[in-house]
C-alpha cells in the first residue's frame, strides 16, 4: 500500500534510498527504438551530467545508478549532516544552480 513520503524518509537519518523513474508514456529514454529504428543512446550522458551537477549540489552521494531504456534506478546516500552546515546565503546558491542552469 502506497504510503506518503513523509512517512518513508527520515531528514534526521544519513540513509540510502532506491529512487526509480520511468518515461511518460513508456517512452524510449535511451538506446535505439525497435519501432521507429531512431537512436536515443545520447540521452544517457544528459542523465549523467545533470545527476553529477545535481548530486554536487547537494548532500547527496550516488552509489549506484542503472541508466535502462526506458527508466532508470539510482541509489542515494542522504548525508544530513553535511547539510547543516550550510548557511541561508550557500543554501541559495546550491538550489538556484540546478534552478537556473543554462546550456551555453
Amino acid at each position: 500500500m502506497p504510503m506518503p513520503r513523509k512517512a518513508q524518509v527520515s531528514k534526521h537519518a544519513n540513509g540510502h534510498y532506491h529512487c526509480i523513474s520511468r518515461a511518460v508514456r513508456r517512452a524510449f529514454l535511451c538506446g535505439v527504438d525497435k519501432q521507429s529504428g531512431c537512436d536515443y543512446e545520447h540521452r544517457r550522458q544528459w542523465i549523467l551530467d545533470r545527476l553529477e551537477l545535481l548530486a554536487g549540489q547537494f548532500s547527496v552521494e550516488v552509489c549506484a545508478y542503472a541508466i535502462m531504456s526506458n527508466h532508470y534506478h539510482l541509489v542515494l546516500h542522504v548525508d544530513y549532516e553535511q547539510s547543516l552546515t550550510w548557511d541561508a546565503e550557500e543554501v541559495g546558491q546550491r538550489v538556484g544552480v540546478p534552478c537556473f542552469h543554462r546550456r551555453l
